[in-house]
């Protein structure tokens, strides 16, 4: 049995990454990409995934990852993917991006496509840490939906869970947080974000599956008419609570919307920070600690995702450090929330796992 993977350096990947974005594919035998070439040489993809074995197979199996959308798109066009792209010059690539976004070549050159390149290089990662191929030769073996893990932290054992599914599908937790812009302004309930699952999940509907009532939505509209917002952004990190709607049939009692993403001016880009996070995210457990003393029973769990790593365009290694420092400031002064992660990518909950893994091997002093 093969040892197991060695988690690469999230900024070497990037810079060979950015190397690849100047050559473009068709020159890769010219540049030195030690680590794509490794991790390309361990983790072939396997069945339904786009050809491994080599660097090119690695970066497509990337992007491939990725998950559609107008940043797979740009992704493509940003190495020389997409077909017919192979030997386009890198400015022609780069300009081609730039119009998947709708913005100028320069202002792509200094905001997204350092997004870009840097979701690409996540989900290089995030293959890397995938078992080797031949890591289980006698066995095909479905990889857990909920991952149990203990943590020995600050002198105590801290149990954490890792969901890996929709957020719609979490069931018996108390909380769940949930990513929202700094106008509160939820997205469409038929998009895919974890808002806008939580408001299509949390809503009332009819037997023919009419909508009868947008509990989430409505409740959170009312709160910004309260206190006086309509039209204007509240400050990154504010926390606002509802209820869970429809949610509280399978035992989720409360949402908590932390405003992280704030929007660009005249765009569909929106801006995220990674202290407004840790900010945020502190925020949720001060109103928990609150909402808790007066709830009957007690609030005593929450679940949080990767805030920021979908339209906000942070890395999720960057969002879940972000989350980690203030979840971890809090488990340092003695709180006893039971914590729990969602993800819809094993990729990613391997990531997590891995990192808290790290964290439990050192302890705390």
């Amino acid at each position: 049995m093969s040892a197991p993977p060695r988690l690469p350096d999230y900024g070497s990947v990037l810079e060979e990454v950015r190397k690849v974005r100047r050559a473009g594919v068709v020159r890769l035998r010219e540049i030195d990409t030690p680590e794509l070439s490794r991790i390309a040489r361990d983790h072939p993809a396997g069945e339904g995934e786009p050809s491994g074995g080599t660097v090119e197979g690695l970066l497509r199996a990337a992007v491939f990852g990725i998950g559609g959308g107008s940043l797979q798109t740009a992704a493509e066009y940003s190495l020389g993917l997409a077909q017919g792209t192979r030997d386009w010059p890198p400015a022609d690539r780069r300009r081609r991006a730039a119009q998947v976004y709708g913005v100028s070549v320069e202002r792509f050159r200094k905001h997204h496509e350092l997004m870009v390149l840097g979701q690409i290089a996540e989900q290089v990662v995030g293959l890397a840490a995938r078992p080797p191929a031949d890591a289980f030769p006698d066995t095909v073996r479905l990889p857990a939906a909920h991952r149990d893990l203990r943590l020995a932290l600050h002198g105590r054992t801290v149990a954490v869970t890792v969901h890996v599914h929709s957020v719609d599908l979490l069931r018996d937790v108390d909380v769940v947080v949930s990513p929202t812009n700094t106008y509160f302004a939820l997205p469409a309930a038929y998009k895919s974000s974890v808002s806008a699952t939580l408001r299509r999940a949390g809503a009332r509907k009819d037997p023919a599956g009419g909508l009868v009532e947008d509990h989430v939505h409505d409740e959170l509209r009312g709160w910004v008419a309260r206190h006086g917002t309509p039209g204007r952004a509240a400050l990154p990190g504010t926390v606002v609570a509802t209820s869970a709607g429809a949610l509280a049939d399978q035992g989720v009692r409360r949402i908590y919307h932390v405003a992280v993403a704030v929007p660009r001016p005249e765009t569909n880009d929106y801006d995220v920070q990674s202290a407004d996070i840790t900010r945020g995210v502190a925020r949720v457990f001060a109103l928990l600690a609150e909402e808790s003393r007066t709830a009957d029973p007690p609030l005593t769990s929450l679940c949080l995702p990767l805030l920021g790593a979908g339209r906000g365009g942070l890395p999720p290694l960057e969002s879940f450090g972000a989350l980690w420092a203030a979840v971890e400031a809090e488990l340092a002064r003695g709180a006893d929330w039971d914590i729990h992660f969602v993800v819809r990518r094993h990729a990613r909950a391997d990531l997590i796992e891995r990192l808290l893994a790290g964290l439990a091997e050192r302890g705390n002093p």
